[in-house]
């Protein structure tokens, strides 16, 4: 049985979660709390397993709640966060402190309850052995990383701006953290890089921004028809399916609009799809850490198309959904530890020049 706390400053939202979690087989709704002093009264008295919380509460917001509850009793924890910018660099903050997950809240919250698929989802694989244990190494490196940006390094020493190669990666739950650790180890000459991470809209510019505060990588939120150039980042917006075309002997992004695919837009699948039939053994791709299997099958296209294909591990990841469905599939070439990920991409590519 999964103990679940809800702590957030709505009634109606607080009613809401309470009822997705009173009728799902497995959960038990042990107490709400409308802030986190409230909360705090209510871990002593019961054992939780995992905590929905809101950012903007009275007394105490959510981020420092968090930070709190991780030094002293680390416990699985979803974040429900409104769509605003401000909102947006919060709830990445709160990633990197060692959250699980965030959810938006949708403007409409009557609408809430429409999002019961994905909240179980959420509340089932944040229960799970293990990631309690992960999540505390998460908020370790994040209470350990410099702010000053690593100095640039090269790599292949290319004046070239087009890139004859490329990088597809795709993450979602924990892939936010695991992103910015690779990002860090790359060099600055490194192939065009393109990136599907599950998040709203207005989630992605926030995530681009903070990822430029410390890489010295470019990076970027993807515009449809713009050129893949060496030592680019560029970021899938939210609402929008992200992949790549070739234009002569160039990469060029595609963005679309259309149904979600795997529950999910923008998705892994059509990016990992896209690499497959355009860039084949030209490509390498990267399957991190996430809930479902979006991308999974993707993979196993890209493998067969030729291409390299690292998937994170196990123990690394924070969910081993869509990795560890990608290595179902056969579509790895490799399975790594998230720290030894950004090496391989380098020696790969020297040793396949």
């Amino acid at each position: 049985m999964i103990n679940i706390l809800v702590v957030d400053d709505s009634a109606l939202v607080r009613k809401v979660l309470s009822e997705i979690i009173l009728k799902t087989n497995g959960m038990q709704l042990v107490a709400t709390a409308h802030d986190p002093i409230f909360a705090i009264e209510k871990l002593k008295q019961h054992d939780v397993d995992v905590i929905l919380l809101d950012i903007e509460m009275p007394r105490m917001d959510g981020l420092t709640f968090l930070e709190k509850l991780m030094k002293a009793k680390p416990t699985p924890v979803i974040i429900l966060s409104s769509l605003t910018q401000k909102n947006a660099q919060i709830t990445l903050h709160a990633l990197e402190l060692g959250a699980f997950d965030v959810l938006a809240k949708p403007d409409d919250i009557l609408t809430l309850s429409e999002m019961e698929h994905i909240v179980v989802e959420s509340i089932q694989n944040a229960a799970k052995s293990g990631v309690k244990k992960k999540l505390v190494k998460q908020f370790q490196r994040s209470e350990q990383k410099e702010s000053s940006i690593p100095a640039p390094r090269t790599l292949f020493t290319t004046s070239r701006k087009t890139t004859d190669r490329i990088i597809v990666i795709g993450s979602s739950t924990g892939g936010t953290t695991a992103i910015a650790d690779i990002l860090k180890e790359l060099p600055v000459d490194l192939p065009g890089i393109v990136i599907v991470q599950h998040m709203p809209l207005r989630f992605t510019h926030a995530f681009a921004e903070r990822l430029n505060m410390f890489l010295p990588l470019s990076i970027k939120v993807a515009e449809s028809g713009e050129r893949i150039n060496n030592g680019f980042v560029y970021i899938a917006p939210g609402e929008q399916h992200c992949s790549i075309a070739v234009s002569g002997a160039k990469y060029l992004i595609k963005l679309r609009e259309g149904p979600r695919v795997n529950y999910h837009k923008p998705s892994v699948t059509v990016l990992f799809n896209s690499a497959a039939n355009f860039a084949g053994q030209n490509a390498v791709g990267v399957m991190l850490t996430g809930m479902g299997d979006d991308g999974a099958k993707a993979m196993k296209e890209m493998k067969d198309a030729g291409s390299y294909n690292i998937v994170q591990d196990e123990e690394s990841s924070v969910v081993w959904g869509m990795p560890g469905k990608a290595y179902e599939y056969g579509a790895a070439s490799i399975v790594l530890p998230l720290n030894k990920i950004a090496e391989r991409i380098c020696s790969y590519l020297q040793e396949s020049k």
